[in-house]
């Protein structure tokens, strides 16, 4: 049996990436030599510990200390599925985001997304999380329709999909802080569709627009000590047009987009002061290094504040949501 985990071990080291190794019914963490992880899987045909993700969540005891592997298999599960503030350590991983998804259609209250996590260290891995209200878009109005809520801190999403179109993606936090990490994420949506006051930097990921006159984010930041702030690095954004980088809902609010491609859909003037008109010099709505046909600033709202260089390297590295190197300690790797 020891050899078995230790070939386990040197195997996951070797593979990089991604990569838990399965020995005997139980996970080892390439991370955290020798400790066992607890590994549950729902599956749809009844042939898992599961048929639902929210049996399983509930399954975990609270006030958890220890990595639980939740293993989804492909389906769409249609329910809403929350985790609460004491079930840390939770990681869910699907078959991929265009095979596992989660689904419902609750609206108008952004409490009611389908999916939710107060807790902190929540790992999401290959799964899409779909708001169907709106989206595929109908005839019904378009509301404040959540497709996901992330309120933990140290909370990663590592290639997950975001569907919606209000309001697709609260970034937020529950308690003091919310640290997120969002790695070749997929997030689409209409208005406002990226929106909290967490403390996020979204890499490589796929930023769709769907309807015309849209804003992609909506960051809530009340006062210059807040650390929250959304962080897009080497992102792609497009979509339908035109639309907006964003618009604060807070009246320090914080958004950078840096080194990205900004297509043909960002609107000339980039950004909305919204609520806070006569108050711009208090945001910071920055872009620094994007390239693309949108990424033309000389049409831009004139009331932009630059930031230092240092002060712009200092946002966009991994440190402004890891500084205490919880990604690095996460189970799994994000590349």
């Amino acid at each position: 049996m020891l050899l078995r985990q230790c070939l386990c071990l040197w195997f996951a080291f070797l593979v990089g990436s991604f990569h838990l190794c399965l020995t005997s019914g139980e996970w080892y963490s390439p991370l955290r030599r020798g400790g066992r992880i607890r590994t549950i899987t729902v599956d749809q045909s009844g042939k898992g510990d599961f048929s639902s993700i929210q049996a399983a969540i509930n399954s975990v005891p609270n006030n958890n200390q220890y990595w639980v592997y939740i293993k989804i298999k492909a389906g769409i599960y249609r329910e809403q599925v929350e985790i609460p503030q004491d079930k840390p350590y939770i990681i869910l991983k699907g078959q991929s985001r265009k095979r596992t998804k989660i689904v419902w259609d609750d609206y108008d209250a952004i409490e009611k997304a389908t999916f939710k996590t107060k807790a902190d260290n929540t790992v999401a891995i290959s799964i899409t999380f779909v708001n169907s209200y709106n989206f595929p878009k109908n005839n019904k109005p378009i509301v404040r329709a959540v497709a996901a809520m992330v309120a933990g801190d140290k909370c990663a999403f590592y290639k997950c999909g975001f569907q919606g179109m209000q309001d697709t993606l609260w970034d937020t936090r529950w308690g003091s802080r919310g640290r997120h990490y969002f790695k070749r994420c997929s997030i689409q949506g209409s208005v406002d569709f990226i929106f909290g006051n967490a403390q996020s930097l979204y890499e490589d990921c796929y930023i769709q627009a769907r309807e015309a006159k849209g804003f992609i984010t909506a960051q809530r930041r009340n006062s210059p000590e807040e650390e929250g702030g959304f962080v897009f690095k080497r992102c792609k954004v497009f979509g339908r047009g035109p639309t907006y980088l964003g618009r604060p809902w807070g009246a320090y609010a914080r958004v950078i987009f840096y080194k990205s491609n900004l297509t043909n859909v960002v609107d000339p003037s980039g950004w909305d002061s919204w609520v806070y008109n006569g108050q711009e010099q208090h945001l910071t709505f920055q872009e620094v290094g994007n390239y693309g046909p949108g990424a033309d600033t000389s049409r831009r709202v004139s009331w932009i504040n630059k930031l230092n260089l240092g002060t712009v390297q200092e946002l966009t590295s991994l440190s402004f949501v890891n500084q205490d190197d919880w990604v690095q300690k996460l189970p799994v790797r994000m590349k």
